[in-house]
């Protein structure tokens, strides 16, 4: 009996010091783990918007702004250049981008995106006169077609004169459901703003050239005012006399304007 007392009271004595021992080492782990769970969260970093700049005019834009009519936005430079995926800032844009800014592949990424909102520029005035609400329905049976959006006959609209079938082929932000019961020019149809047609327009050019590794001028591009040999193309040239500075284009101005003045004379000659 002496003996099972002498353990019990052993253990007893022993109990405050190991309950003790096990009530801090709880409390060293609830505490580590209070700590972990109320660390600040890091916020997710945001990407950042990049960089843009204004582009100068092209001739009808200043033209326009004498004589009155549509012109560009200066907003619609910052559309096109926030809408810029970054193979077209890159060694991936074709090389016959220099016919029209010689020192593309040198410039800053600033300087990338003004010279394609400028470009956006020059193929909205050459196909539109820079009117984003001008609607056109092809006669040439090799384009009068059946567009598969709206089952009605293909109009080219807005800016760049684009179709709702582009919505399919390059997942532009047309909506024909919602725009089929507005009048025919109603600017708030969804092919007939700015932002979007822009937009799209960059998606089109961007699978032409990097998608199909063609150039930034091509006999099968979407826009035949991208086709060489076209009156339309010479229009577009006509545009492009005006890219911004760091392009370079200095040395090349007085031939540029010389075609200009060439394909003016040829029109006016053929009406």
């Amino acid at each position: 009996m002496s003996t099972l007392k002498h353990d019990v009271c052993q253990i007893s004595a022993r109990l405050p010091a190991a309950i003790a021992a096990l009530l801090s080492v709880g409390l060293v782990l609830a505490a580590s783990g209070c700590a972990k769970h109320e660390a600040p969260v890091q916020p997710v970093a945001q990407p950042q918007a990049p960089i843009t700049k204004p582009a100068p005019a092209t001739p009808i834009d200043a033209k326009k702004v004498e004589l009155g009519g549509a012109t560009w936005d200066p907003q619609w430079d910052a559309i096109v250049e926030k809408a810029l995926p970054g193979e077209m800032l890159s060694t991936a844009v074709p090389r016959d981008v220099r016919r029209f800014c010689p020192r593309f592949y040198g410039m800053s990424e600033v300087d990338k995106r003004a010279f394609w909102a400028y470009f956006f520029q020059a193929l909205a005035g050459a196909e539109a006169g820079l009117d984003p609400d001008t609607r056109v329905r092809h006669t040439d049976p090799a384009v009068a077609v059946i567009d598969p959006v709206t089952h009605r006959a293909v109009r080219s609209e807005g800016l760049l004169q684009l179709t709702y079938e582009d919505q399919q082929r390059y997942g532009c932000d047309f909506n024909w459901d919602a725009d089929k019961n507005l009048p025919p020019k109603d600017p708030a149809k969804t092919i007939l703003q700015p932002k979007n047609n822009l937009e799209c327009g960059v998606k089109i050019l961007d699978h032409q050239m990097i998608d199909q590794h063609k150039g930034v001028v091509s006999r099968t591009s979407y826009w035949s005012t991208l086709q060489p040999g076209t009156i339309s193309y010479r229009v577009f040239v006509k545009q492009m006399a005006n890219p911004p500075l760091a392009c370079g284009l200095a040395t090349n101005t007085r031939r540029v304007a010389r075609v200009a003045s060439k394909t003016q004379s040829r029109e006016t000659a053929i009406r």
